[in-house]
């Protein structure tokens, strides 16, 4: 079973890359995932660089939930400093529901466009 889901994560992931890349005036926000942490970054493709970087710190009480709202804050303070405005969401795979879905809310409420 839990070979077949990350077969289904992989095969999701590879039919997104082919599709989206990052530049440095749009760059990709990729976001990936494990039971305890959400990561987002902002990548410029053309040169290999991570523009910038935003994870979910573990503190006691919090629910991944919050700590996916908290990354997707964060993630679009950082594009503001870098005066980034509009990106392209790589959701790395993962179906666009729950956790994906409230960092690329939390984002958007901060002002990234994609």
């Amino acid at each position: 079973m839990f070979n077949e889901k990350v077969q289904k994560i992989n095969r999701r992931h590879k039919k997104i890359r082919a599709r989206v890349t990052g530049s440095a005036t749009k760059p990709r926000l990729a976001v990936s995932k494990s039971n305890r942490n959400i990561i987002a970054q902002l990548i410029n493709d053309e040169k290999g660089e991570t523009l910038a970087y935003a994870w979910t710190k573990l503190e006691k009480g919090d629910t991944l939930h919050e700590r996916s709202v908290s990354a997707g804050k964060t993630i679009s303070e950082l594009a503001n400093t870098k005066k980034i405005s509009k990106v392209v969401f790589d959701r790395g795979g993962y179906k666009y529901i729950g956790n994906i879905k409230l960092l690329a809310d939390a984002a958007r409420d901060g002002g990234l466009e994609f």
